[in-house]
């Protein structure tokens, strides 16, 4: 009985500090811990309740890794590390004395630390259930929102409106890659195409990707980090001329103008997004760069496999076109990706077909 009093007195001290108005000096806790794509996400939000709200201090929870995301953000006053454990960083989110804590990744350990830290929190309807119907009964109940929309949704007791800004992505000086570092040929202008992708099913294979870098016909730079090296080596292999005996890829007439440069595991992150940046398109799997590359408003050529832009998570506020196989009774089959095609045909990127032009 005692418990079963503790437990609603607690409630009831939560329903009080949900019911006053966040005064005098807002500080508040946004929580991302990753990936890079998600937290790049986040940055509307960051921006809205920095510049919408009066005195704002605004601070951002991230893993180690993530750090380089953030830590350049002019909006952002401090950034808070998962680097010790979770009760270590319960400690430090306790001493700040938030007045609002806006969990944007909402899962067990973000739960643990709503419940550990006594404070005013929102949080976002990840539409899970939504989610499971449409990759296991094919049933689409998504809702027809972005994911920037529906963390907006999330805080709207905050009377914060989503600008027309977009994401932010911000490089420090040190890294940004000048024209005169690349070869020649990329000087004046180029087209990124990022290989990277959490999982196989988000990656086109090989064949693909070589029929892709064929049709852009245009110097392109290949970015990625380690797990794209190989890769990226086979395809600059392949349009250098170096081509294996009996490659079945190989053509007697190769486009003249796809002349490749490969930075995959050359360059840091900001490196990357600096020469995203300098592109004149850029084509990508549903990953990171692709969100920042629509942080810089880069026309951006999206391509999906398993995973569908459904889920709400597409290049936001700016122009670009999807690539996906719709005609096919198997996907989405995850709403993250796996190390293989389920049903080994994996058509959802075999079958894409490449139907543009570049101007």
């Amino acid at each position: 009985m005692q418990c079963q009093w503790q437990t609603l007195k607690i409630f009831l001290e939560r329903e009080k500090i949900k019911d006053k108005n966040l005064n005098t000096r807002h500080k508040i806790l946004v929580i991302r811990f990753s990936s890079i794509g998600d937290i790049v996400l986040t940055t509307p939000v960051v921006r809205a309740l920095k510049v919408q709200l009066d005195d704002a201090e605004v601070h951002f929870c991230t893993k180690p890794a993530f750090l380089p995301v953030v830590e350049h953000n002019p909006y952002l006053d401090k950034v808070i590390l998962l680097d010790k454990g979770l009760p270590d960083l319960i400690k430090k989110i306790k001493k700040e004395k938030y007045t609002c804590i806006i969990d944007l990744h909402k899962n067990l350990r973000t739960r643990i630390i709503r419940w550990s830290v006594l404070t005013k929190y929102y949080t976002f309807d990840k539409i899970n259930f939504e989610k499971w119907l449409y990759v296991n009964l094919k049933i689409n109940r998504l809702p027809p929102f972005h994911i920037v929309d529906r963390y907006f949704k999330a805080i709207k007791h905050l009377h914060l409106k989503p600008d027309t800004l977009g994401l932010d992505y911000f490089i420090p000086d040190k890294d940004i890659v000048e024209r005169a570092w690349l070869p020649v040929s990329h000087r004046k202008s180029y087209v990124a195409v990022a290989l990277g992708g959490e999982h196989y099913t988000k990656k086109l294979p090989y064949a693909k990707l070589i029929e892709l870098c064929n049709h852009i016909n245009r110097p392109i730079i290949l970015l990625g980090g380690q797990k794209e090296l190989e890769m990226a080596e086979k395809i600059y292999a392949f349009f250098h001329g170096e081509h294996k005996e009996g490659d079945p890829l190989f053509k007697e007439k190769i486009n003249g103008n796809t002349q490749i440069f490969h930075a995959c595991g050359k360059l840091n992150l900001h490196q990357s997004a600096s020469l995203i940046k300098g592109a004149e398109y850029v084509f990508t799997h549903d990953t990171g760069l692709m969100h920042i590359a629509a942080a810089f408003k880069k026309e951006i050529y999206s391509i999906w496999g398993n995973t569908v832009p459904e889920f709400g998570m597409y290049p936001y506020r700016t122009k670009f076109t999807i690539f996906e196989n719709k005609g096919l009774d198997c996907r989405p089959c995850s709403k993250i990706g796996y190390s293989g095609c389920p049903r080994k045909h994996f058509k959802c990127m075999r079958d894409i077909k490449f139907d543009f032009y570049l101007e």
